[in-house]
């Protein structure tokens, strides 16, 4: 069911203060981004002064700002986070996403609070448990079906916030050790390498070789693009795309193409987004012409599929069509029209991911820098459009906020009125002597002209209606100077109205839902230790990070299983080869790792072997 208390948010990320801007400028309705410190993308840190310069512009059109501080921390960080909390909400911050339970151990100001993903959000106890604690949001994990989030949806009035666009997760969220076992790098310290990104190669217990050296924890983008209205019906508030690390180019382009799918099912189904303003790109924005590893649906259906990017773990970027013709140094396509510098690429005869430049192209002939692998019936992508991230790039996207503007004549006084979408009005009076216009028709087309004038302001002015018991006439500067003085009227008295929104519940005791919590709690410090220990759990295991041996630990809990995208799945195909189990997985470094399986919950897991 539609929950038509809250209002849609499309929420966007940000690597930086430009970036962020560039994504509300799209339309996007909030915006998070990180803090110097203390994220989940240590790469993507911004200063107090670039987040208050950016909450400063967000308030022009509503929009909120959300700051990531999603990681764990040791007990000696914990004061300087809070700190941090306390700054970011002075700063005009409408919420925190955090991971930490050690935090609100502590005294907190107003401010929002929402359940980053990493908290592992995967169950209805957990969500009403964190409701009940006094969060504002819950973020669900990416694999959950349409059925999970609107069982989650009817059982709780909390906010939800899912994904639905980008980079996904080999791992269920905050429960990925693969990183930080390998080189010391913690996904939840905000250092994750991404070793789901690189090659694997695959053994029977026996050493038969199964797969050598493919991509087999790396799976395809996230789009939920088609699934817009399934999800607002299903009691989801708040979308989000994925990419803190993100160029600007991107976001511009990913968020311009999610808030015309939104606002397409938001007026179909009478709901207000929640910000204000509209955005009007001067480019087709897709999805497909952006970094993307292809796409999938993942698990909204319930339904398991094959999704990983065996081959390849790169941008494959968007389809174009097969190689028809081959000549010396050129070849010709059946699909889209390929240009001077567009980056192409194509699976060669081994299955390895070739990428090439377009040099030149005349007709229907394309000259590739090199012709290496290419051959008839080819597949060929184009992971770089050249004249699309020039377009997309060369001029920022406007955003306007709709006004309405009345004029009032009289023989000694001019007075402008402007109104907004809010109610918000203002107005603006000049004193003069009018004549009588000569040719009223000229006169009335000079003053809606010039009042409309509103140039590079947030500003658009819809409709003009002018009130006047004779046609005037009204000089052009005179017009000027009345709208000047009404849009910075409206401009003040728009900021003085804006109040951000503040947290009024109270961090409760409620009982923890498991009571026995080992290291996958991800508990850092002795803050969230009394955290979870004032409600009912035992915390028997600190977080892995604070770990040196992981002999036979689970490194990775995932429900992307390697034996179903083999075809190794007895569950869902006929005569599977057999191979003896436990199946090993091994990375570059020769390190091994143990698969192990539960069918019956469909989950794999990845377990360090010994010496591992």
């Amino acid at each position: 069911m539609i929950r038509r208390n809250f209002k849609i948010e499309l929420l966007a990320p940000a690597k930086d203060k430009q970036t962020a801007i560039s994504a509300i400028n799209a339309g996007a309705d909030a915006v998070y981004i990180g803090f110097l410190k203390f994220g989940a993308r240590k790469q993507a840190g911004n200063s107090l002064d670039d987040i208050k310069e950016l909450v400063d512009y967000a308030n022009i059109y509503r929009a909120k700002v959300y700051v990531t501080l999603n990681t764990i921390y040791k007990n000696e960080e914990i004061k300087d986070v809070i700190k941090t909390i306390y700054n970011l909400y002075e700063i005009g911050v409408s919420g925190i996403i955090v991971q930490d339970m050690g935090l609100l151990e502590h005294k907190l100001p107003p401010i929002k609070i929402f359940a980053s993903t990493q908290c592992h959000n995967n169950t209805l106890e957990k969500v009403k448990f964190l409701e009940e604690t006094g969060f504002d949001r819950v973020i669900l994990p990416r694999e959950f079906s349409l059925q999970e989030i609107k069982n989650i949806t009817d059982n709780t009035n909390i906010e939800i916030e899912t994904f639905i666009h980008g980079a996904l997760c080999v791992s269920y969220s905050g429960q990925c050790y693969l990183s930080y076992a390998i080189g010391g790098r913690s996904a939840n310290r905000g250092e994750c390498a991404q070793p789901c990104r690189k090659k694997y190669s695959l053994f029977s217990n026996d050493g038969k070789i199964i797969e050598k050296d493919r991509y087999l924890l790396s799976l395809m983008d996230f789009n939920l693009s088609n699934r817009l209205e399934d999800l607002i019906n299903a009691g989801v508030t708040s979308f989000k795309i994925e990419g803190r690390l993100k160029d600007e180019n991107y976001v511009r382009n990913v968020v311009s193409y999610y808030r015309q799918k939104i606002d397409e099912v938001l007026e179909k189904n009478n709901l207000s987004k929640s910000s204000i303003g509209i955005s009007s790109p001067d480019f087709e924005p897709n999805p497909s012409k952006s970094f993307n590893r292809g796409f999938t649906e993942f698990f909204i259906n319930g339904e398991r599929k094959n999704f990983c990017t065996k081959y390849y773990s790169k941008s494959i970027g968007e389809f174009v069509g097969k190689i028809t013709k081959v000549g010396k140094n050129y070849f010709s396509t059946n699909g889209q029209k390929l240009d001077n510098g567009d980056g192409i690429c194509f699976l060669n005869s081994k299955n390895e991911l070739v990428g090439v430049q377009v040099q030149k192209v005349e007709n229907e002939k394309i000259f590739p820098k090199s012709m290496n692998d290419i051959n008839v019936e080819l597949k060929i992508f184009r992971n770089s459009d050249i004249n699309f991230d020039k377009l997309v790039s060369r001029k920022d996207i406007t955003r306007k906020i709709p006004i309405d503007a009345n004029v009032k004549i009289s023989e000694k006084e001019i007075t402008l009125t402007l109104k907004d979408e809010e109610g918000i009005f203002t107005t603006a009076k000049i004193k003069d002597n009018f004549e009588l216009a000569q040719n009223p028709d000229k006169s009335t087309e000079t003053i809606k002209n010039q009042i409309s004038k509103t140039g590079n302001t947030e500003f658009d002015i819809n409709n003009i209606y002018i009130e006047s018991d004779k046609p005037y006439f009204v000089r052009a500067t005179i017009l000027n100077e009345l709208r000047r003085a009404a849009i910075e009227d409206l401009r003040e008295k728009r900021a003085e109205n804006y109040q951000h929104d503040k947290r009024t519940k109270k961090i409760k005791i409620v009982p923890y839902p498991i009571k026995q919590l080992d290291y996958s709690a991800n508990v850092y410090n002795n803050f969230a230790k009394d955290f979870y220990e004032k409600r009912g759990a035992k915390v028997n295991e600190y977080a892995a990070e604070s770990q040196n041996n992981f002999d036979g630990k689970t490194l990775m809990t995932t429900k992307h299983c390697i034996k179903y995208t083999l075809g190794l799945c007895p569950k869902h195909y006929k005569n599977v080869t057999k191979y003896k189990e436990p199946l090993v997985l091994t990375d570059e470094f020769n390190k091994k790792y143990i698969l192990e399986f539960d069918c019956k919950e469909c989950l794999m897991k990845v377990k360090s072997s010994h010496g591992a």
